[in-house]
């Protein structure tokens, strides 16, 4: 098979190990492509002025899986040259400095790669039921994301 023959791929999973970029970024390239371009999600320690020890996730894993794989194919349509994507999301308890979300795109050329993985962070948060809780020194609160569908009906 010459390179130009390999078929593109989507690889999708939610877990609750440790998110390794290293492997993430492995699973999309492609000698074809001359472009990988990853987004790397980690946890701060801090939201407006509040000190976070963690943040805790959840999801409707089936629904969020299925909402992940429009996303894909939504991608393959707008920027047809993409080779493969990852996306990668954690859940359970995510320290400080560690990985939420790791998306990888690759693709022939820079443009459609960081194009694609912009528009797949931007519509995660949107339409993708996770839910996260950011865990303070002496509180705790559900964050929903400011561009989440289901709680700003006008977008």
């Amino acid at each position: 098979m010459d390179e130009g023959e390999e078929v593109p791929k989507d690889f999708i999973k939610l877990k609750s190990e440790k998110l390794s970029v290293d492997e993430v970024s492995e699973l999309v390239i492609s000698p074809c492509c001359g472009a990988l371009s990853l987004f790397v999600g980690t946890t701060r320690n801090n939201f407006e002025g509040k000190k976070v020890i963690r943040l805790e996730y959840e999801a409707y894993t089936s629904m969020a899986e299925m909402e992940i794989k429009k996303i894909c194919r939504d991608v393959r349509q707008k920027w047809p040259s993409v080779k493969h994507i990852a996306m990668y999301h954690r859940l359970g308890v995510v320290p400080i400095t560690e990985a939420s979300v790791i998306i990888a795109v690759s693709s022939p050329h820079r443009a459609e790669s960081l194009e694609a993985v912009t528009h797949c962070i931007n519509t995660l948060k949107a339409f993708v039921p996770i839910w996260k809780k950011e865990i303070y020194e002496d509180e705790y609160s559900w964050k929903e994301n400011k561009e989440c569908f289901w709680t700003n009906p006008e977008k």
